[in-house]
């Protein structure tokens, strides 16, 4: 596999080009003032000519310690730090040698500095070829952490990813369980056409589930065709227990939202609504968008909330866990989820999400 390619950012995108740009500016810019400061001073013309050997000299001298630098950089840090002033001391030395036999050949032939002078000689040098390595490591380090914040940020999407993909496969097996059960009751009596009719459906509806990319977002027209499927699934169980009603906005249908994201609440209803009374129970889903804001409900007509029922009022079972959990990493604090008595009796589960309207490929999808 090729190692992924590191982006860099701006001007550093070509990292060579950017490096011999700066290196080629930095010193002809040394060269100017240096220059300019001989001439400031009645140096002289004669100046040029050590002035554009010393340049030449300390853009080789750092042509070499930038290729030491490559090498020394992603060391520890102490190893850094002492074999760059290691290297940097004796750069400088010879840095001053060749500065001072420059201006001695081609400009003051008597010119030769001894003990404090040649050592202040020393020092500016060091201070020169300092900042030069300051600012090499300064700009390598920043692509450094640029490169790993990247690949940082690349490293939390793919754990959302990974994330939300655990929370969407989490299909309930007890509903699994249930409908191949029917399906296998249905055969042995030999009603093969409800049998093969509830296995095309949740042959549909597993499709569904499994098409799309767990972080990828579908219409609620979608969503509701599921929703449909597994209803149907499940009414060939409950046949007249299970009502179902929708009132769902225009505007609406074309709102974009987490793929199977109504099933956990259509599921916790039949569990808790339609299963424990003999007469059934209607389950209603309404959607409507409201100041740039999509509502969808799931109301049942059952029992309501109770003590008896403690993973359905707080939340704790994996089904209503699992919802919180993806808008939460869909839509993070812009999200809301509540559940409540319905001013009827039954159970008002709500999402609140931002509208967002569909892409075109989702819109040629529908």
């Amino acid at each position: 596999m090729k190692p992924e390619k590191v982006r860099r950012p701006g001007f550093f995108e070509d990292k060579n080009r950017a490096f011999w740009l700066l290196q080629s500016g930095g010193w002809a810019g040394y060269f100017v003032l240096r220059t300019l400061g001989g001439l400031a001073n009645s140096m002289g013309l004669s100046f040029i000519i050590p002035s554009a050997i010393v340049t030449l000299t300390g853009f080789s001298i750092t042509l070499v310690m930038s290729a030491a630098f490559r090498r020394i950089i992603r060391m520890k840090p102490a190893l850094v730090w002492s074999l760059t002033l290691l290297l940097l001391i004796p750069s400088s030395v010879l840095f001053s040698v060749l500065e001072v036999w420059s201006h001695s050949r081609f400009y003051n032939s008597g010119y030769q500095p001894e003990g404090l002078q040649f050592f202040g000689a020393i020092l500016l040098d060091i201070s020169v070829l300092g900042a030069w390595t300051g600012l090499y490591y300064g700009i390598n380090f920043y692509l450094l952490l640029s490169s790993q914040s990247e690949r940082m940020l690349k490293v939390a999407a793919q754990a959302s990813e990974a994330s939300l993909a655990m929370l969407r496969y989490q299909v309930n097996p007890h509903f699994l369980f249930n409908t191949l059960n029917s399906i296998s009751t249905l055969v042995l009596l030999k009603e093969n056409e409800r049998a093969n009719a509830m296995l095309s459906r949740l042959s549909s509806f597993l499709r569904y589930s499994l098409a799309e990319e767990p972080s990828s977002t579908v219409t609620l027209a979608q969503e509701l065709e599921a929703l449909k499927l597994y209803f149907d699934i499940e009414r060939m169980r409950f046949e007249d227990r299970l009502r179902t009603r929708f009132s769902i906005e225009d505007e609406a249908m074309q709102a974009t939202v987490p793929s199977l994201i109504l099933q956990p609440l259509a599921e916790n209803a039949i569990k808790y609504a339609v299963t424990p009374l003999e007469e059934g129970a209607e389950i209603a889903v309404t959607a409507r968008v409201t100041g740039g804001r999509l509502t969808v409900s799931v109301c049942d007509t059952g029992p309501g909330l109770k003590a008896d029922r403690p993973a359905f009022v707080d939340g704790a079972g994996v089904g209503l866990r699992n919802i919180r959990d993806r808008l939460q990493q869909a839509y993070g604090e812009q999200s809301r989820f509540e559940l409540a008595d319905g001013p009827g009796g039954g159970v008002v589960a709500k999402i609140e999400i931002p509208y967002l309207p569909p892409s075109p490929v989702q819109e040629a999808a529908a």
